[in-house]
């Protein structure tokens, strides 16, 4: 009998499975690697129709040390949140995240990346819109602004501008419109201008 040693998975191993995973999941998705958020970095934004679904991953190499802040910064940004854990995690992942926090398991099974949704993400109660909207280049929340028939509001703050949008619109309009915003978000016009 062939006995079959498990190989650790790290990161990058990881990813673009992943990416695979997500894709056969959800009808329209868009994910964006490594943005900056607060005092933390998200391994992954999973952009939807009417939602930002925050993930992190911790790797078979991983440990929990940044988990706690990281998971304030998340929980500040996204409408709900994933950690996507490798076998060495999947035990004791529950008691370090909020129990709104979905979990999904990764492991190696013959030479392959397998997932496992062990909790699904709830919405999350501690989103803060105005992070959330911070997210937005001025240009995508000027987007929105015309959507709205708002003023331009021409010299002001991006600050300004988030908060106008949230006193004059709803919570319900903006969700699907911050998605279309970021699922047309077009890195190379950035770099050009």
């Amino acid at each position: 009998m062939k006995s079959r040693v498990k190989m650790m998975l790290y990161d990058r191993d990881i990813r673009e499975p992943l990416f695979d995973f997500l894709e056969a999941r959800y009808e329209k998705v868009r994910v964006i690697e490594e943005k900056q958020m607060g005092r933390s970095r998200a391994d992954l934004v999973m952009v939807l129709p009417d939602a930002l679904v925050g993930i992190e991953i911790k790797s078979d190499a991983d440990t929990y040390a940044r988990l706690a802040r990281q998971v304030k910064d998340y929980d500040q940004f996204f409408d709900a949140n994933y950690v996507v854990v490798g076998t060495r995690h999947a035990m004791h992942i529950e008691e370090h995240v909020p129990e709104w926090w979905g979990i999904i398991t990764v492991e190696e099974e013959d030479g392959a990346v397998d997932f496992y949704v062990l909790r699904r993400a709830r919405e999350n109660p501690r989103v803060d819109w105005k992070r959330k909207l911070g997210l937005l280049w001025r240009q995508e929340l000027a987007h929105i602004q015309a959507k709205n028939m708002l003023p331009r509001y021409p010299g002001k703050s991006r600050r300004f501008v988030v908060q106008k949008l949230l006193e004059r619109v709803s919570l319900e309009i903006l969700r699907p419109q911050i998605s279309e915003e970021l699922f047309e978000r077009d890195y190379s016009r950035y770099q050009d201008e």
